[in-house]
């Protein structure tokens, strides 16, 4: 089962050395980043994906300061736990989440257009 658990000192080091295939590694700020852009910003919620007590995955949403909607910056599964459909899980979770708030309507998700991974999620 997919949780969703907050960074913190326990989990912060094994969050930052998640990382992508060498070829997606264009398509996305790396975990410190998005870690540190979330300080600047705090608008910007981190979580750490899970499957039951492994750590596969990390994501970064918000409601964007220029159109107030809610926007995925960041989501990733470790190259260790893809094609096991923890992104897909984990993806309608976060979209689950983000809908308990009834005030917005809409959610879009930032993604390189070359990502055609992405682009299917």
């Amino acid at each position: 089962m997919i949780e969703f658990r907050e960074i913190d000192r326990h989990n912060f080091f094994e969050v930052i050395d998640l990382t992508v295939e060498e070829e997606q590694k264009t398509f996305i700020a790396t975990n410190l980043f998005s870690l540190a852009q979330a300080k600047a910003y705090p608008e910007c919620i981190c979580i750490a994906i899970y499957y039951e007590d492994s750590l596969v995955g990390f994501a970064m949403y918000c409601i964007d300061a220029e159109d107030h909607e809610y926007w995925i910056y960041r989501f990733m599964i470790d190259k260790r736990y893809q094609g096991k459909g923890f992104g897909k899980a984990a993806m309608k979770k976060l979209i689950d989440r983000i809908k308990e708030d009834h005030t917005h309507r809409v959610v879009y998700l930032s993604f390189e257009p070359d990502n055609s991974l992405a682009k299917k999620l």
